[in-house]
């Protein structure tokens, strides 16, 4: 697989990586058998970022669990990305929790060392930015972690530019984590001119629309109320037959080209930078394999304008509620 630099650290990873949440939360029950095997074809196939979070194992680590376990007999071929900094309630109805404090990020820190089975974190993320700790105080506390050896690089996820420039002003930051996609554009306005200009390199998570980029969407009323999509505003009624609408103009294009719809989205998003790296998050080696093999689908200027025009600005719909959406 084509490998691809993020930020000038020295981080260097496969150019499509994997998400790990729906392995334990937000798509319906977890499955860590699939979630095993999936990781296991992942490396089989060149993949070499798995992501994971504090915030995906609940507050039990399962979710680094599975991914410490499943990696290793070849840790030292992997990138481990791990977060900090946001507890989502039990139930979904917007509420959210940010911690930040330098001691809980050392704490969260050392959690995950044990969980991953691992000495040393290679991207350790600010979930969420706090608005009660500054981001001078976050970054020098991943600063002190860096300098310890435990951790390698320095991300964030969901910041603003402001943020960015005042995190990285005290340890440099080597990747923005944000969902990035054919439906979600908000970033192309001032987030990607920022970390461009810095030198930050920008994972895309949710770059397949939380599904929707796939043939297996239904109505929101049809998932269980434990699945994010049926809160999902893209979901709703309204927003939903625009959307599918959407997908089968794409899906049209994705037939002339050989690929299928999901492998369109991931090489539009591989076609708006070499800076840029999607994690599509599946928990089926099947799936994961037809994901990968977008890495070597091209699209024309052509193929891109059509997409553009096919959906503007995205989808319709917001990506989350208004109480959920990052302050930028």
């Amino acid at each position: 697989m084509e490998h691809r630099e993020l930020g000038t650290q020295g981080l260097r990873v496969g150019a499509i990586g994997l998400g790990t949440m729906g392995m334990t939360m937000a798509y319906g029950a977890g499955d860590e058998p699939g979630g095993t095997a999936t990781i296991h074809r992942a490396h089989e196939l060149g993949v070499t970022l798995l992501d994971t979070a504090e915030l995906y194992g609940g507050g039990s680590g399962s979710n680094e669990k599975i991914v410490g376990a499943a990696v290793r007999d070849f840790r030292d071929e992997m990138v481990l990305a791990t977060k900090f900094g946001f507890v989502l309630p039990r139930t979904n109805d917007g509420g959210r929790e940010f911690d930040s404090r330098p001691e809980h990020i050392r704490e969260v820190a050392d959690n995950s060392l044990r969980y991953l089975q691992t000495d040393h974190i290679d991207v350790l993320y600010q979930h969420r930015p706090d608005p009660d700790v500054p981001m001078e105080d976050v970054a020098g506390a991943v600063k002190e972690l860096i300098d310890a050896g435990k951790v390698r690089y320095f991300g964030l996820s969901e910041a603003g530019p402001e943020q960015i420039r005042a995190a990285h002003a005290v340890q440099p930051v080597s990747v923005l984590q944000t969902e990035y996609s054919i439906f979600e554009r908000a970033v192309e306005a001032e987030v990607l001119p920022a970390v461009r200009e810095l030198g930050i390199g920008f994972v895309a998570y949710s770059p397949l629309g939380r599904g929707f980029l796939t043939s297996t969407v239904k109505p929101a009323a049809e998932y269980p109320k434990d699945d994010m999509r049926s809160w999902d505003d893209r979901w709703q009624p309204g927003n939903y037959e625009k959307n599918v609408e959407a997908i089968h103009q794409l899906t049209d294009l994705a037939r002339e080209k050989g690929a299928t719809v999901t492998q369109l989205a991931l090489a539009w998003l591989l076609a708006q930078g070499e800076d840029i790296v999607p994690i599509p998050g599946t928990r089926s080696p099947e799936r994961l394999a037809e994901n990968v093999a977008a890495a070597d689908l091209t699209l024309s200027t052509a193929d891109l304008e059509r997409v553009a025009r096919i959906l503007p600005r995205g989808a319709y719909g917001s990506r989350y509620p208004a109480e959920m959406m990052p302050r930028w």
